[in-house]
């Protein structure tokens, strides 16, 4: 797309933290253009989006049709990401549906969908392993790609499938924040032998860019990304090897990690933070996670329920991030050149900030 000079590209989901990666790797040399669907055009995410230059918002809601359809039209590409913290899986089914069609009524010739794996189908539809948000948007997914086969004169799709950001490891308010005891950082999660295919933010920006850089080959592709299979007792060796503190990993049991786990607060509230606690559909924090975390215990190795074609990712982005003690190293090094704060700093007690915009709103988004 790129090479017919700038193009536009309408994005939903831009000041989440792979959105912000996204549209930075879009308009980081002027090729692209991004439109940007916010609540608030003035919010901290925002003005941090708009000093990139090249970016401009529309204020509104991914569940208003007239919105979609103002952020479409003269846009030629779309990169749609819909938080499914805010709304719960069935509202994001339907406008997931909602905006793949409108993209098409509105002339967009390129979608990019943001998903996340479809766990529960492809461990057979075991209800251990039933997660709300990553399920919402894998079938949507494959709908997707179902439909591009029939629309592809119209308008071509793929599918960005990531996963749990490596950042989230270091970060206060996530399913794996750490602690630090007795001068030990120590991550606490049910993982056991599992590990989880965790995704550096930068590089989704870098891949995304290419989808776009690359509609032919791109179109009907589901690029699933990762970092590696991350398991925790070598993240918290990586973690010692880079900043010379002691770290560790403990195997939670599910009934320790609810009853004080970083969730734990939460763990009785809906998985979207919109949803009603009325609907048969709805489920908690605790019952979305439980699946999140038993998903994670089961690919150990990249041999279990979820996979990754690690040469692909290589061919693709020859210098992508491959082990958690390279990222850990590359965060180090930047948060030294920032504000002179290590990586053993940033997880100290206070020092901790959010990297998922929900813990920065504190569940108070509205659709």
């Amino acid at each position: 797309m790129a090479s017919q000079g700038i193009v536009k590209i309408f994005v939903v989901g831009g000041t989440g933290a792979q959105g912000i990666s996204v549209i930075s790797g879009l308009v980081r040399d002027k090729k692209y253009q991004a439109r940007v669907l916010t609540r608030n055009s003035t919010s901290p995410r925002a003005r941090q989006l708009e000093s990139l230059g090249n970016v401009e918002f529309i204020e509104g809601s991914f569940a208003s049709e007239y919105d979609l359809r103002r952020g479409y039209r003269g846009c030629d590409g779309a990169f749609i990401n819909i938080d499914g913290f805010n709304c719960g899986e069935k509202t994001e089914t339907y406008w997931a549906i909602r905006a793949y069609e409108l993209a098409i009524e509105e002339g967009i010739k390129f979608f990019v969908y943001g998903n996340l794996d479809y766990g529960y189908k492809k461990s057979g539809y075991d209800p251990k392993y039933l997660c709300g948000h990553y399920d919402g948007k894998g079938r949507i997914a494959e709908w997707v790609l179902f439909q591009n086969q029939f629309n592809q004169g119209r308008m071509r799709a793929a599918v960005f499938t990531s996963g749990p950001y490596i950042e989230m490891t270091i970060a206060i308010g996530t399913p794996m924040s750490p602690t630090v005891e007795d001068g030990i950082v120590t991550w606490r999660v049910p993982l056991g032998s599992g590990a989880i295919p965790h995704v550096s933010l930068d590089d989704c920006g870098y891949y995304v860019r290419w989808m776009f850089d690359n509609p032919d080959r791109a179109n009907g592709l589901d690029l699933e990304v990762a970092i590696e299979h991350v398991h925790y007792e070598d993240l918290a060796r990586a973690f010692e090897a880079v900043t010379g503190h002691p770290a560790r990993f403990i195997d939670e049991d599910l009934d320790n990690y609810w009853a004080r786990g970083p969730l734990s607060m939460a763990a009785e509230l809906g998985g979207g933070y919109n949803s009603d606690p009325s609907d048969p559909a709805f489920m908690t924090v605790r019952e979305n996670f439980t699946g999140f975390w038993n998903l994670w215990r089961d690919s150990g190795k990249n041999q279990g329920i979820i996979k990754r074609d690690y040469k692909l990712l290589d061919e693709i982005h020859p210098n992508r991030i491959r082990t958690a003690e390279q990222w850990f190293r590359v965060a180090n090094e930047q948060g030294l050149k920032d504000g002179g704060v290590t990586l053993w700093e940033r997880v100290q007690p206070g020092n901790m900030r959010p990297i998922l915009k929900l813990a920065e709103d504190g569940m108070k988004g509205s659709l």
